[in-house]
């Protein structure tokens, strides 16, 4: 995917995934997108309710590492443990993800941290620094099995038009399984069917203002 880079409408980077027919994420601005939905309306938002010092959240779709860089830069700024579970059925390769120019919106500590622990992840719970641990699990979300609940899902699957399986009632149920009661779920989208969806898998529904390119998306608790 050397060739499908693309620069997103706030300068920063995305791939175009030609297996899916997508782009990682939004070309309205792909740091805006994850500061906005993932950081600030799920990690921030959780925080702020809890005043909790350690936070624990499940990806799914890793991706770039984009919304994990930004949740552990902010972390490790704040003195927050955080232990961070991505979920890639198809990672990407370690020099790839050190050409998205993330470095651009964290210190470059963490960075470099990163990329040397990055191929590591896969394999076990890998340490970046005091605060924050990753491990991704290179598994479908269908496969995926674990002991850990989590306080705040990220939803960052493609979108429901080339990835419909991974935004089924089936699906979603698979993941929500492991978030703590009163544990945030929040993704970039919002449509009629994803709201019954949580509603019936027992959660409160939030429309929160999108990110720019998007009027709203969606922010549950689970009850």
């Amino acid at each position: 995917m050397e060739t499908n880079w693309v620069i997103t409408g706030d300068g920063s980077r995305t791939l175009f995934n030609p297996m899916i027919g997508e782009h990682y994420h939004s070309k309205h601005g792909a740091f805006n997108e994850s500061k906005h939905v993932f950081l600030e309306s799920g990690l921030v938002h959780f925080l702020n309710i809890n005043s909790s010092r350690q936070v624990s959240v499940l990806e799914v779709g890793f991706g770039t590492g984009l919304n994990f860089l930004l949740s552990a830069d902010y972390c490790t700024q704040n003195n927050i443990n955080l232990n961070y579970v991505g979920i890639e059925a198809f990672p990407l390769a370690t020099d790839l993800v050190s050409k998205t120019g993330y470095q651009n919106y964290l210190s470059t500590e963490l960075w470099e941290c990163f990329l040397s622990v990055y191929p590591n992840a896969f394999d076990q719970h890998a340490q970046l620094n005091a605060n924050c641990r990753l491990f991704i699990d290179k598994s479908k979300l269908s496969d995926f099995i674990s002991n850990d609940q989590f306080d705040i899902i990220y939803f960052d699957a493609f979108a429901a038009i080339h990835q419909p399986e991974m935004w089924t009632t089936e699906a979603l149920e698979c993941v929500c399984r492991y978030l703590k009661p009163g544990g945030v779920f929040v993704t970039y989208a919002i449509t009629g069917n994803l709201k019954r969806s949580m509603k019936a898998l027992g959660f409160s529904i939030e429309k929160a203002p999108g990110a720019p390119g998007k009027r709203e998306m969606l922010r549950a608790i689970k009850l």
